[in-house]
């Protein structure tokens, strides 16, 4: 074997050990940090009351200030939403995968912090692999709340994101730098 195919493997069995430590620790009701498509992202089981409240405390957020999630497929979307319109069906055709989110009614069982004032929940299917992967692994929607303090500017590098929250969260998956 080449030098740099042990180097892509070795690679390969980091990122796979990453992941697999991030799903064992959304699964705790832990939050990890993670890349979307521009900024990293804190990630919790958005099904779990207590992991969604612990994204609000380490960012410093209002809880009456919901948070997006991010989801695998269809069938995930269901389990959130109680109606799709036909505008909101024609933009995750042409957008999704994609950093768009969409704010549609939310089912009655959504946990609060997740919802509008007025009852929406905000969704996306994510093109990000490593966002996509913990969607998939984790079987749940994730909560994709920038990974900063509240007020503080979001963290496009690991660097940055650990400088906020080194210390408080177990699992930081890089990315490299991200830009919107």
């Amino acid at each position: 074997m080449s030098k740099t195919e042990t180097e892509s493997s070795k690679a390969l069995n980091e990122a796979a050990e990453n992941l697999s430590r991030a799903i064992g620790a959304l699964k705790r009701g832990r939050v990890i940090v993670y890349p979307t498509e521009t900024l990293y992202g804190l990630g919790a089981d958005a099904l779990n009351d207590e992991a969604v409240q612990k994204v609000f405390q380490l960012k410093g957020r209002r809880p009456d200030s919901p948070i997006p999630v991010l989801i695998s497929d269809q069938q995930m979307l269901q389990t959130l939403v109680a109606d799709v319109s036909s505008l909101a069906r024609k933009l995750m055709d042409e957008f999704w995968p994609g950093p768009l989110t969409l704010v549609l009614p939310a089912r009655k069982n959504i946990p609060k912090p997740l919802l509008s004032p007025l009852g929406g929940v905000g969704v996306r299917i994510s093109r990000q692999p490593t966002a996509s992967q913990l969607v998939k692994a984790l079987g749940r929607p994730l909560t994709a709340t920038s990974a900063n303090p509240s007020g503080k500017e979001p963290a496009r590098s690991l660097h940055e994101a650990k400088k906020y929250f080194a210390g408080r969260i177990p699992v930081f998956i890089d990315g490299g730098t991200l830009t919107s």
